[in-house]
């Protein structure tokens, strides 16, 4: 594996990670008629990917560890009651369900994501002008 293959792996994960902050940011104080309605925060899951390269009879563990995207998923947190009966979805008690996102938390992983692509690119910069150094050498 190589610093590229590395590199680009944490770059996908990051940028997942961003979009579902995105998605909490953008569906943050909507409304639902019902609790089980309510929009539901996501979170990327990540997994350490411990691949190893082939060699010509065996695999050889390279000692590398990339990122992978395990997946999506829902957090549990409950949906926020707040009476407002002349709410055109409130219930029958006059109550409406808005969606549990910390409007903070989530610039605050957004940024988080960020930063760490951004240490990924500079990452990558480096790597290429240390190679072109090395070929200006020889």
């Amino acid at each position: 594996m190589t610093l590229f293959t590395l590199a680009q792996r944490g770059m996908s994960a990051q940028l997942v990670r961003m979009n579902a902050a995105a998605s909490n940011l953008a569906n943050a104080g909507t409304v639902s008629a019902s609790e089980a309605q309510a929009y539901k925060p996501i979170r990327a899951i990540f997994a350490a990917d411990a691949r190893s390269n082939s060699d010509a009879n065996a695999k050889k563990a390279d000692g590398l560890t990339s990122v992978s995207v395990h997946g999506v998923m829902r957090e549990g947190a409950a949906a926020v009651r707040q009476h407002s009966p002349d709410h055109p979805l409130a219930d029958a008690n006059g109550d409406v369900w808005t969606a549990p996102v910390d409007e903070n938390a989530e610039m605050v992983e957004m940024l988080e994501a960020s930063r760490q692509y951004q240490n990924l690119v500079e990452a990558l910069a480096t790597a290429k002008q240390l190679m072109l150094d090395t070929m200006r050498l020889k």
